[in-house]
């Protein structure tokens, strides 16, 4: 699983995987309480999520704050799926 946000407590940009073969994007303080909260283990998933269940992660980035985290987010989100695809090839070539 992609590790995120090394400090605790900073914002991390995500993209998961869900059941259905859709991705989804967002942001968060605490990806793994996040994590639960998508897979219903813990109250608070958003709709979307609620059910394409179980959902995984395949892509974090730290960002330096909520709104640098929202604007990588929004970006994401306008890619097209080849797109993002291709942004999560290009990360794991890295590692």
């Amino acid at each position: 699983m992609p590790e995120c946000c090394p400090v605790s407590g900073a914002w991390c940009v995500y993209i998961l995987a869900c059941a259905d073969g859709s991705l989804y994007t967002g942001v968060a303080r605490d990806l793994q309480r996040r994590l639960r909260q998508h897979n219903g283990e813990l109250a608070g998933g958003p709709k979307y999520t609620s059910g394409r269940r179980p959902v995984r992660l395949l892509w974090s980035e730290s960002a330096a704050d909520r709104s640098v985290a929202q604007q990588r987010e929004a970006a994401i989100k306008q890619l097209s799926r080849e797109q993002k695809l291709q942004l999560l090839t290009a990360v794991s070539g890295r590692q």
